[in-house]
């Protein structure tokens, strides 16, 4: 059941309307360009949806367009690695510090050298580079199952922005040999970046990141399909880090600002968990100089205030 005022729930579809049309028309920011498949997406399209735990769904505006899961992918990623390997072992691989410096900085911790967080993109190769798996199709077809179950269908990868991305992504090659060489992740670098670069090319729409994020609010239980997606004893794992590192170099002003744990990706896609209660998904390119969507912010603030989210509210 979920802990949404009646009043507010009643309210929300009106008020989910409105706070597009407000921000509809803000053109602020730049598309995503380093991948060149990125940059050729409409600048216009704008969707906000949220699902209560209770599998109630409201969507606004284009919530059905298809687009690349890009950063919002490391979140379920470091799921699935905490259920194959537990915490303590996963935190000798990497840590939990928010850097202050951009998702895409080749950079690791100087004591321990491990990169400082799964949300960062070095954090996340190695995060993925702990995927259990025999070859890399069993690797492969484990890391688009752990994502059926909290979208609640199959799933597929843009094919031609995986190309893109391996094909440009020479900085990612270089974190990932950065690593090898301190033994953060081992010898398969290139199957090791292939399984990263496909995971951020996942195809999904605007509702289904917010059922993904509804999931996590709802102890790892897909509200839609009432099927468990993860052990709920790791979403206090998943909560932590996205509170503290999930917005890039804008995750502290987001915490004093929304104050909920939330992901965004260079796709324009922002998510927001609110435990037991809802999960909000905010999809628009336009993106600030930080990597996070310009709409995408305003609107979390603004149903941050609407519904009083702000954990310390």
């Amino acid at each position: 059941m979920t802990s949404l005022p009646e009043n507010l729930l009643s309210t929300l579809p009106e008020f989910l309307t409105e706070l597009h049309q407000r921000y509809i028309d803000l053109d602020e920011g730049k598309v995503a360009n380093y991948i060149p498949e990125l940059a050729k997406v409409d600048p216009s399209l704008f969707a906000i949806c949220i699902v209560t735990v209770d599998g109630q769904v409201y969507p606004v505006g284009d919530w059905e367009h298809i687009f690349t899961i890009q950063s919002i992918s490391k979140v379920f990623m470091h799921g699935l690695a905490l259920e194959d390997h537990g915490r303590e072992f996963l935190l000798t691989k990497v840590g939990v510090e928010p850097t202050g410096d951009a998702f895409n900085a080749i950079i690791l911790d100087e004591a321990s050298k491990r990169p400082y967080n799964p949300m960062v993109n070095a954090g996340a190769i190695a995060t993925t580079s702990l995927i259990k798996g025999h070859n890399p199709t069993e690797r492969l077809n484990r890391m688009l199952e752990m994502f059926r179950r909290y979208i609640g269908h199959d799933i597929h990868i843009d094919m031609s922005v995986f190309t893109s991305e391996r094909t440009t992504g020479n900085r990612n090659r270089a974190m990932a040999y950065l690593m090898l060489n301190f033994g953060m992740i081992d010898q398969r670098v290139d199957e090791n970046l292939d399984l990263y670069f496909q995971q951020c090319s996942l195809m999904v729409n605007c509702q289904d990141l917010a059922v993904m994020a509804a999931t996590l609010a709802n102890h790892g239980i897909n509200p839609i399909t009432a099927e468990t997606a993860i052990s709920p004893g790791y979403i206090k794992d998943m909560l932590s880090v996205m509170y503290t590192c999930g917005m890039y170099n804008f995750a502290g002003e987001w915490a004093y600002r929304v104050g909920i744990p939330a992901k965004s990706g260079v796709c324009g896609g922002i998510i927001g968990v609110v435990p037991n209660q809802i999960g909000i998904g905010v999809f628009s390119p336009l993106l600030d100089f930080r990597g996070n969507s310009v709409r995408g912010v305003k609107v979390c603030e603004a149903l941050s205030d609407y519904l009083q989210l702000h954990l310390f509210e």
